[in-house]
């Protein structure tokens, strides 16, 4: 409950009680403090967790679980969101747990992880069980290949650097989100992939949503392709063909009741007008089928719920909307968060097959493997700020890193 503070959440609907029936404040901040200490961590009780950071929320469920004196626990990609620095923590105190003899279902799509907190691994794929063994006895090759059902080589695609400097389709010549912050400024060249690096809550996606209108900017000083615009509203940077695949599609990107033809279609609707201005629902179920198949979507059609797909197939249709609209440029917001591998295989390739059609992308991505191996150039940020541009043989971990850090990295 975001308007609730920490002792609130964790005791809600079973709160303490003093003998006339009210609520015993301090005996449930008294247990919360306990449980706390037992995890190592540290947060302010009173304020609202809304005002927390992630990682601190996730505590806070961890705390409550604990409260319900659970020895199982299940969590469902836990770090998703989290810092390295953070997620390093919660290992810590799923350590902790462990040898407090807590057992744990940890869910992830991030193969390190597994190796680097689990004992077993259970592999599923489409709804059922592949395999399982020790991790002590696999390594990440076996597990891909379990999950995706094939052997995968290589989940990035061959690298090509063929986008051309001199053809600048966007150019920030400058862009504030507010009148006292820091000036950011930047180009995108045609056919190209430019990464935006950097630890959660950096202020890469404040950016993005400047960019586009999303967030209105104090002031910005924006050229598409040699001309000027003012891009006030999402809108009107779709009018530009600029389109954005935002952190959180089921949140933002998605209508996940509405079939893959609504949510392809839905803000393209002029496209599909009939007689009597009425909707030509043929034509729009047929291009939402064509699109669905030139990304490559597993549903059983054009009317399935996309609320029913898995997340890689959910990302897919965000990608053929903005495919129908014929985007120059477009912003891919951690692009494979919460799928697995073989769909991020095919989010890669699909977008250097559109850098290859010269469609320019702006990835934003908190996984550094991504960055390095899609990227022609990334802007790294440190605290809303553009910390460097690292391209060719700068861009490499360490670098990414030692910026990101405020220079803090060994």
């Amino acid at each position: 409950m975001p308007d609730l503070d920490a002792v609130d959440n964790i005791f809600l609907g079973r709160e303490h009680r003093n003998r006339l029936g009210l609520r015993a404040r301090r005996s449930m901040r008294r247990e919360a403090l306990a449980l706390f200490a037992r995890l190592g961590v540290s947060l302010p009780l009173e304020c609202p967790v809304a005002e927390l950071s992630i990682a601190d929320q996730q505590f806070i469920e961890i705390a409550k679980a604990l409260s319900l004196e659970a020895r199982i626990l299940v969590l469902d990609e836990p770090t998703a969101t989290l810092t390295p620095s953070e997620a390093e923590q919660l290992f810590a105190i799923m350590r902790e747990l462990r040898s407090q003899g807590v057992a744990m279902v940890f869910i992830s799509h991030h193969m390190e992880e597994i190796f680097t907190i689990c004992d077993r691994v259970t592999v599923m794929r489409d709804g059922e069980k592949v395999g399982g063994c020790e991790v002590a006895t696999t390594d990440a090759d076996a597990l891909i290949e379990m999950m995706v059902g094939r052997r995968v080589e290589n989940i990035f695609p061959e690298p090509r650097s063929d986008s051309d400097p001199n053809d600048v389709v966007l150019s920030v010549a400058s862009l504030k989100l507010t009148p006292d912050g820091p000036e950011h400024a930047f180009d995108l060249h045609r056919g190209e992939i430019l990464g935006f690096a950097g630890l959660v809550g950096s202020g890469r996606s404040e950016l993005a949503m400047g960019l586009i209108g999303a967030m209105r900017p104090a002031y910005a000083r924006v050229r598409l392709e040699g001309s000027p615009v003012k891009l006030h509203h999402p809108a009107t940077a779709l009018e530009h063909g600029i389109g954005l695949l935002p952190e959180s599609r089921k949140t933002q990107g998605l209508v996940l009741p509405f079939s893959c033809r609504d949510n392809i279609s839905l803000n393209n609707l002029a496209r599909f007008k009939g007689p009597l201005r009425l909707l030509d629902r043929r034509q729009e179920a047929r291009t939402a089928a064509e699109l669905m198949a030139s990304v490559r979507v597993k549903a059983p059609g054009p009317e399935t719920p996309v609320g029913d797909l898995s997340g890689g197939n959910q990302q897919k249709v965000v990608i053929a909307r903005w495919l129908g609209h014929r985007c120059k440029v477009l912003i891919f917001d951690e692009p494979t968060r919460g799928i697995d591998v073989g769909a991020k295989s095919e989010i890669y390739a699909l977008m250097k097959a559109l850098t290859a059609r010269g469609v320019s992308i702006i990835m934003i991505s908190s996984e550094l493997p991504e960055i390095l191996a899609l990227c022609d150039r990334a802007l790294v940020f440190h605290q809303g700020r553009i910390a460097a541009e690292l391209s060719g043989e700068a861009l490499d971990s360490p670098s990414v890193m030692y910026h990101a850090t405020g220079g803090l990295s060994s």
